[in-house]
């Protein structure tokens, strides 16, 4: 238990605690409003949700769902990946309303569709070698279609045509490429504590379970 105690006091583990505990208050707002029949998502609540995405580290968040249905799936997704970042989950995040590894196409802003990546799962028997190889070969995959879209709004500018849908998809393809390194390297972290955790119990049990010496007489 001595690790998750530590965790406390970890400035990334305190930001995502705080940032949890500010999504737990919209979402008890956005049940209230339901709760009274409402549908319209209200300016300082839309604001509230913008205002938590950019803390999330989004510079240039879309703009919030006019509709409460729509900005409390927003908020539970904001959730979700608040608690996937867990130092203790080693299951990578999955996309809203698909299944861990899916990858899901989605429109962006400024035109055109994008397919977002995701970290295949774990095996059923547990992380091993083999899973985080998979990983890593998606994080590269992600950065070879991130030198894509590179490539293709230097085309789109040479050829004057269709350059704004060629940065959105480029800026598309650096995100998701980020998301998954960060993400990658945070699984590969929690791996390696659990293997030190369970290296750790062996020696422990070995050390209380031997017999203590006598004093030399």
């Amino acid at each position: 238990m001595r690790p998750l105690s530590s965790d406390r006091h970890d400035p990334a583990e305190q930001r995502r605690r705080s940032l949890l505990n500010e999504s737990d208050e919209l979402l008890d707002r956005l049940e209230v409003l339901r709760l009274r029949d409402q549908t319209r998502a209200p300016n300082r609540l839309k604001n509230a949700i913008t205002a938590l995405q950019r803390r999330l580290g989004r510079s240039d968040p879309p703009p919030s769902p006019s509709t409460l249905k729509a900005a409390h799936e927003l908020v539970l997704s904001v959730q979700q990946r608040l608690m996937s970042a867990n130092p203790g989950n080693v299951l990578p995040r999955a996309h809203a309303g698909r299944a861990s590894g899916q990858p899901v196409i989605a429109r962006i802003k400024g035109g055109g569709r994008w397919k977002f990546l995701s970290l295949p799962a774990p095996p059923p028997s547990g992380p091993d070698g083999q899973w985080l190889t998979l990983v890593e070969s998606t994080v590269d995959r992600a950065c070879d279609r991130w030198a894509y879209a590179q490539h293709q709004v230097t085309r789109a500018a040479r050829d004057g045509n269709a350059v704004e849908a060629a940065m959105a998809m480029a800026r598309a393809a650096w995100r998701n490429y980020w998301d998954l390194r960060v993400e990658a390297e945070r699984l590969r972290l929690s791996v390696e504590a659990g293997r030190g955790r369970e290296a750790r119990l062996p020696a422990a049990a070995a050390a209380t379970s031997a017999p203590a010496r006598r004093p030399p007489t």
